[in-house]
């Protein structure tokens, strides 16, 4: 059910229905989340199940503050220190050394954590209250079926899982995609997701150089090769090449999402040329695209500035979903 995040005792509903080990979607200022409280690995089994996700693939802990983050960390290496100081709330996740016996089930069994602060006010105010019950954190993935495209408004998590899910509308999300991660666990910090923070923004409050992400770096969410994949065939495309194959005919199914104007197109959706925007609208257009009917949708490349690294980010593993060779 849609529960208006700004009614009467809307957000006591939801942090008891947590508190009680129940599923509730949230709002973040990234992507909604489908959250159960962290440390029930009972509870945090029905996101696995309710995704289909697999289970040794880790979700990120949501906490209200960086004091909140020490019931789920062993450590926070003074790296990770600098980035939370600089970054929470806000959408940015570090991943850190697990307190043994403590989210094992949201971590994937790994020895590490991803933690978050989120910015979204409604995300702060049910962590908050759930912490008074003691509830510290909330594994919260994105709430859509495992592989698919991210959630940015309540009606997209309502289109997933029905009316049997508890749905906190907090409005649409102001990002639009997922946080960057940064792993801070082995030494040198590693960029393992890029998101709207770029590298050197990072680097700066880190204080020193990310490092290259090897096979040795932990699981982290999101960074499978195919990801984040509406039901259409997603090809990315420079525009020579979308209006050289639109000039051919072959645009028939075809949905085309590019900042350069096509007019040979039957459906296309004008992509921002501001990085910010195009990633807050991302998932929303993917999914308005795919509602269409649209067999394939043929997306202009982004520009290769590290502004649009997340955006890219996304839409490499979107098309990555149904990888096949260039007709």
């Amino acid at each position: 059910m849609l529960l208006d995040a700004a009614a009467p005792g809307a957000l006591a509903q939801a942090s008891h229905a947590l508190v009680q080990g129940q599923l509730v979607a949230i709002p973040t200022e990234t992507v909604y989340g489908l959250a159960a409280r962290a440390d029930d690995d009972a509870a945090v089994a029905h996101i696995f199940s309710a995704k289909g996700r697999p289970a040794d693939h880790p979700l990120i802990v949501h906490v209200a503050d960086a004091e909140a983050a020490h019931h789920f960390a062993a450590e926070v290496p003074e790296v990770a220190r600098r980035l939370m100081q600089a970054f929470w709330p806000g959408p940015l996740t570090v991943i850190v050394r697990r307190r043994e016996g403590v989210a094992t089930a949201a971590a994937g069994g790994q020895p590490t954590v991803g933690l978050r602060c989120p910015a979204h006010p409604i995300a702060q105010a049910l962590l908050r209250d759930c912490a008074r019950q003691g509830v510290y954190g909330l594994a919260a993935p994105s709430a859509n079926r495992f592989g698919r495209v991210s959630p940015t408004q309540a009606q997209h998590v309502a289109s997933e899982f029905g009316p049997e899910l508890l749905i906190l509308d907090g409005g649409a999300c102001e990002v639009g995609i997922e946080s960057s991660i940064v792993d801070c666990s082995r030494g040198a910090p590693v960029l393992l997701r890029p998101g709207l923070l770029t590298r050197a923004k990072i680097e700066a409050a880190a204080g020193e150089v990310l490092a290259q992400a090897d096979a040795s770096a932990p699981k982290a969410s999101g960074t499978l090769e195919a990801h984040y994949a509406p039901q259409a065939l997603v090809r990315l495309m420079s525009a020579a090449q979308i209006q050289a194959r639109l000039g051919d005919g072959a645009a028939a199914g075809v949905a085309v999402y590019s900042r350069t104007a096509l007019p040979q197109a039957v459906w296309r959706r004008s992509m921002p040329s501001q990085a910010a925007a195009a990633a807050h609208e991302l998932f929303a257009a993917l999914r308005e695209l795919d509602a269409l009917g649209a067999k394939e949708i043929w997306i202009e490349i982004p520009p290769s500035d590290s502004e649009w690294d997340g955006v890219r980010d996304r839409l490499t593993r979107a098309a990555a979903a149904f990888a096949s060779p260039a007709a």
